[in-house]
């Protein structure tokens, strides 16, 4: 069934360059890019974004670093996309992602792994809906 998912290209990525490198293993993956855009989140989005974390301890310092530099927010489209791109994008620890995947090839740390995914179809209707409207998506 072809799903569409939500992807944020992280700060830590942008700011090294990756943005090519990481749509390329995306695409390689059998996902089509069907929406992109640079932007620089603001505090007030990324706490609505990040929001289901906000009683956590990392949660300010999750905000501080995903309004620190741009990001590249994607719809992806394709067969199953929400676990092929979990899949593409590896574990969240580098250490423990798979050869091949981005976090593997990308990430510098835990905190500071290069991309985000939704991680199920009813969460990736809600965040692609917070940057993208239906008009922009050009399947």
């Amino acid at each position: 069934m072809t799903e569409r998912t939500f992807s944020i290209i992280k700060p830590d990525a942008t700011r090294r360059n990756l943005t090519g490198k990481v749509n390329a293993v995306i695409e390689d993956a059998g996902l089509r890019i069907v929406a992109q855009r640079r932007i620089r989140m603001s505090d007030a989005q990324a706490k609505k974004f990040y929001e289901v974390h906000a009683e956590r301890p990392f949660y300010g310092e999750l905000v501080e670093f995903m309004t620190s530099a741009p990001v590249v927010v994607q719809v992806l489209e394709g067969e199953n996309a929400v676990a092929k791109y979990r899949e593409v994008m590896g574990a969240t620890n580098p250490a423990q992602a798979a050869d091949g995947t981005i976090r593997k090839l990308y990430a510098e740390s835990v905190g500071e792994n290069s991309v985000h995914g939704s991680d199920s179809l009813e969460n990736a209707k809600l965040e692609i809906a917070q940057f993208f409207t239906e008009a922009d998506i050009v399947g």
